[in-house]
């Protein structure tokens, strides 16, 4: 059994934990801003820690539980004394440092390495600051009990009890659910038993065999579990410790008697037989009183009125869910657009097809809504780098966060997280001012930085602006020039062109580089990494103002709208949020740069013309530009208008990336984003709008 459950455990620890440190951070960063810790925000730490200490114990991960073990005994401090007038600073430095060290922990683990990394310098910390605050009181009247003295790689378990005297036994009976769709509830059992167990003279509970039989855990979700135990910790105690289990529905505690306690013991044993020989019928070996019963369904009523009902999903699972819904789309279209029925007076089939594509589009609907996520949680990452550069660079900078609420798909919120990173690390390096600098012109000696996120149509609008000394157009220019990067004059540069320079690889405006890069130095792999998304960048600039960095990203990759085109014998897809407008060509609107190029005057504005089938290699039905169809497209403010032999009609397309061996040769592929499946069975490529534009107009000289 022991091999089906490991790998699941270990899934479930990871994720937990993760979750649990990004809570933590966020309290961390709460607190120092605000120099004070509230007692909610101390029991919460605590609790977290308690948890991650029991898990990583339970999953044999020593160095992690010892850590957490002690930032436990440090809050436990904290909060039994109530020291309010507390050094935050120092305490949240230490946390962070913790965090910092499981969470590199976790992620060894998550890669196959041992998380074996020595935790003695950070207990070593935490103890001697502990010490200071607790001033060695040697006549406290509770005393924490560290089992870390022992040797970790012997230690499984850490338990904090307070030392009372022998003969005050206390008896309880326990009956615990589990929240609903929290999955693997006997694990859970498991845990909440051994973070109770070595504080326990008794300790019986049921099922007593917590992995040994497959219905262990569809039993403990449905009819809950069931501890009988003595122990020397008051009622108020258990109920603290118990509540801080994850995901802990409900709990009904009983304090009984000795006699009682012997005869709970003697119903379970009674009990303990394997699950598939027991009696059906939660009647017949149930936990509760019929008081009791009422108590729980009163319980289990108002939390399902106050909590929403949560399910945790591989996003793997969800990813081969999306793959299906394309396959359904597709398949769809070749039934309705098959040829078999062309010219057929088919009024039931046609019916029947558009109720069809209504169910579908609604299941599309559905799944890419089980796939979106808010943005908050990437943003409020960006915190935890502002709070450690400022300290670094000595400056004094506020984050504000706006839009939050935003959500992206989950594959394009995974590419977010390295380009904002670098972005905001840019913004306060070289953006943001010294203090005694901002004063001088006026501005507080704190800079703001904000991240705003908002919904633009079929996409995502997301700012980066800071209040610093902005960017300057002329050094940008010159610095542009003496490096053979611009040949046009000055004038002839627009501002956008000139601020979109430090985008250029390599493209810096400072000749040396610190430990955090100049704005440019490594601005290229951001521009890359947000068009690999399908996203792109642009900047604008007020110099001694601030900058503004704009990120359109689409809310998703997975299935789009496009304008089904043809050259030749291809066929093209382009779209439909890139395509401003089609038209066929006049002659008397048809122009030659100086540079021989094909260009066309529309509404008294000159754009480049793109020949697909000049573009792709392929020959055309019409080379005349009279007789085929212009298509006007655009990107970040930029347009170019594609001419193709025929507009085929719209269509709702599943995106499907490019074999492998085609992407290892990017030149041969410039302006092609994916291809995708028709419903005659042929393939069309998606063109790679934001490619195409920037080998037309940014790929050449300014």
């Amino acid at each position: 059994m022991a091999s089906r459950t490991l790998e699941p455990m270990l899934e479930m620890y990871l994720f937990e934990s993760c979750q649990l440190l990004e809570q933590l951070e966020e309290i961390l960063l709460r607190s120092e801003k605000a120099s004070q810790m509230s007692e909610d925000d101390i029991n919460e730490t605590f609790r977290i820690m308690h948890t991650i200490k029991g898990s990583s114990a339970m999953m044999m991960f020593s160095n992690i539980a010892n850590l957490a073990h002690h930032i436990e005994d440090l809050f436990f401090h904290i909060r039994e004394n109530k020291l309010v007038s507390l050094d935050y600073s120092t305490v949240c430095d230490l946390v962070f440092s913790a965090l910092d060290f499981i969470r590199n922990e976790t992620l060894r683990i998550e890669s196959g390495e041992e998380a074996d990394t020595p935790e003695g310098d950070l207990v070593d910390r935490i103890a001697t600051y502990l010490q200071q605050i607790a001033g060695n009181e040697a006549g406290a009247e509770t005393a924490t009990v560290l089992h870390s003295q022992q040797n970790p790689k012997d230690q499984k378990f850490y338990v904090r009890q307070e030392v009372k005297s022998l003969e005050q036994i206390n008896w309880f009976r326990s009956f615990i659910q589990f929240d609903e769709g929290c999955e693997m509830e006997n694990v859970r059992a498991f845990t909440v038993v051994h973070s109770m167990k070595e504080q326990c003279d008794q300790m019986h509970h049921y099922p007593e065999d917590l992995f040994e039989s497959q219905e262990c855990s569809q039993f403990i979700a449905q009819e809950g579990f069931l501890m009988v135990f003595s122990t020397q910790l008051t009622k108020e105690q258990v109920e603290n410790q118990l509540e801080e289990a994850l995901f802990v529905k409900s709990i009904l505690l009983d304090e009984l008697d000795e006699k009682g306690f012997t005869e709970a013991v003697e119903e379970l044993e009674r009990r303990s037989k394997p699950l598939e020989e027991a009696d059906a019928g939660f009647s017949d070996r149930s936990f509760a009183s019929d008081q009791e019963k009422t108590e729980m369904e009163a319980i289990q009523d108002t939390v399902k009125s106050l909590k929403q009902n949560m399910i945790t999903v591989n996003i793997n699972k969800l990813d081969r869910l999306m793959d299906l819904v394309g396959e359904i789309v597709i398949t769809e279209s070749m039934v309705i657009r098959n040829p078999d029925l062309a010219g057929l007076q088919l009024d039931n089939f046609s019916k029947s097809a558009r109720q069809l594509r209504k169910l579908t589009d609604d299941l599309q609907d559905v799944v890419m809504s089980i796939r979106m996520l808010p943005i908050g949680p990437t943003f409020h990452k960006m915190q935890r780098i502002v709070r450690d550069m400022a300290r670094k660079i000595n400056k004094e900078v506020d984050l504000r966060i706006l839009g939050e609420e935003t959500e992206v798909d989950k594959n394009i919120i995974d590419h977010l997280g390295d380009p904002l990173m670098h972005l905001i690390r840019n913004a306060m390096d070289h953006g943001i001012e010294e203090p005694q600098d901002r004063q001088s012109k006026g501005k507080s000696a704190k800079g703001r930085i904000t991240l705003e996120a908002s919904n633009t149509g079929g996409d995502v609008l997301i700012r980066i602006m800071d209040d610093g000394k902005g960017l300057d157009r002329k050094a940008l220019i010159d610095k542009a020039r003496s490096r053979g990067l611009i040949t046009k004059s000055d004038e002839d540069i627009s501002d956008e062109e000139a601020y979109n320079l430090i985008l250029l690889p390599g493209f810096s405006t400072k000749d040396t580089v610190t430990e955090f890069s100049g704005r440019g130095v490594g601005m290229d792999v951001v521009k890359s990494n947000i068009e690999k998304v399908g996203g792109s960048i642009s900047i604008d600039s007020t110099l001694a103002i601030g900058t503004t960095i704009n990120i359109k990203i689409p809310l998703t990759l997975a299935i789009v709208d496009g304008m089904q085109v043809n050259t030749g014998s291809s066929l093209y897809t382009i779209p439909t949020v890139a395509i401003r407008e089609s038209f066929k060509a006049s002659e008397k609107d048809l122009i030659k740069d100086t540079d021989n190029n094909e260009m066309i005057m529309i509404r008294g504005s000159c754009y480049p013309i793109v020949r697909l089938h000049r573009h792709f290699g392929v020959a055309p039905k019409t080379d005349d530009l009279m007789e085929g169809i212009m298509i006007m497209v655009e990107n970040d403010g930029k347009a170019v208008c594609l001419f193709a032999d025929e507009l085929l009609g719209e269509q709702q397309v599943v995106v499907k990336p490019l074999p492998g061996y085609l992407v290892r040769y990017p030149v041969k592929v410039s302006g092609i984003g994916g291809c995708t499946i028709l419903g005659d069975g042929s393939i069309s490529l998606i063109i790679d709008v934001t490619g195409i534009i920037h080998r037309t107009i940014q790929g050449g000289s300014l």
